[in-house]
């Protein structure tokens, strides 16, 4: 299947990166969050929540004042990943007015991404669109501090600055790494597992790509929701000094398997088995 993926339509130039919520991410909508305003006054919320099951995200509204959606889910243990490790989210999106309030959630999650349509209504009179949301920086998720260019679609350099210091933790995870690239320790066995956050794709549309350097990844949400502007690509590699079981054995030779699912993709990095001995030893 990997044959058939159409690398030219991945925009890449080195040195560069498109959003800073993921280094993996090349294209398509930036940010953990997206908050916008859809053209009957609802609000369009993206939470990306990779990991969490389609079917155990939680959330309610603020029965108070009736301006947050209050939101959170656990991913569920999967082979080559501590109990410890596993993420926890939890987190609120709604109104920061006093003129609004909330009348309706319908939420939906699937492949590691909650989208929720939120239906408001105007409690106090005035003639100015509201468009004052929590958490307030939510549009800002994934974009630089740095300008580097008049143009906004343009990518940024990072060459000139540490790309770690730049680089978003998920804002939402209340317990479990914050990291998009999970580097797991080696098992018993010598196996190396590691695990990528490709929110929103389907496991039918994540490609593991291994040749003798490096083991590069692929995802590609092919089906775009309503509310999105756009499909999302995620690429990158992990060398092979990095999961190989020994230097002097290739890492071709190396059992690999994936799976995803969630919007996360698992891959193991088996060492070959041990040569046989094909020595006989006879007796007299």
């Amino acid at each position: 299947m990997a044959s058939f993926i159409d690398m030219s339509r991945v925009p890449f130039i080195p040195g560069r990166l498109h959003a800073t919520n993921s280094p993996y991410q090349r294209y398509g909508p930036k940010g953990f969050m997206e908050i916008k305003v859809l053209g009957n006054d609802s609000l369009y919320v993206r939470v990306d929540l990779p990991g969490v099951p389609d079917d155990a995200i939680r959330y309610r509204v603020d029965a108070v004042r009736q301006k947050l959606v209050f939101f959170s889910g656990e991913e569920t243990l999967r082979d080559g990943v501590k109990a410890e490790d596993l993420r926890e989210y939890s987190g609120s999106a709604g109104l920061g007015c006093d003129c609004c309030e909330i009348t309706g959630v319908d939420a939906k999650m699937k492949d590691g991404v909650l989208r929720m349509i939120v239906s408001r209504v105007k409690v106090k009179d005035h003639d100015n669109k509201c468009t004052r949301f929590v958490p307030p920086n939510a549009g800002k998720s994934g974009r630089y501090g740095y300008q580097r260019s008049s143009d906004e679609r343009y990518l940024y350099d990072v060459r000139s600055f540490n790309i770690e210091d730049i680089l978003e933790d998920h804002p939402f995870v209340v317990k479990g790494r914050k990291d998009v690239l999970a580097r797991q320790q080696r098992t018993s066995d010598g196996s190396f597992h590691f695990s990528v956050d490709m929110p929103g794709v389907c496991s039918d549309d994540m490609f593991v790509l291994p040749n003798e350097n490096q083991i590069k990844f692929y995802g590609e949400n092919k089906e775009v929701y309503e509310h999105d502007e756009s499909c999302r690509i995620f690429l990158g590699a992990v060398d092979k000094t990095s999961c190989c079981s020994s230097y002097g054995i290739p890492l071709l030779s190396h059992d690999i398997a994936w799976d995803a699912e969630f919007g996360v993709l698992n891959i193991r990095v088996s060492p070959p088995p041990p040569p046989r001995n094909n020595n006989n030893n006879n007796t007299e």
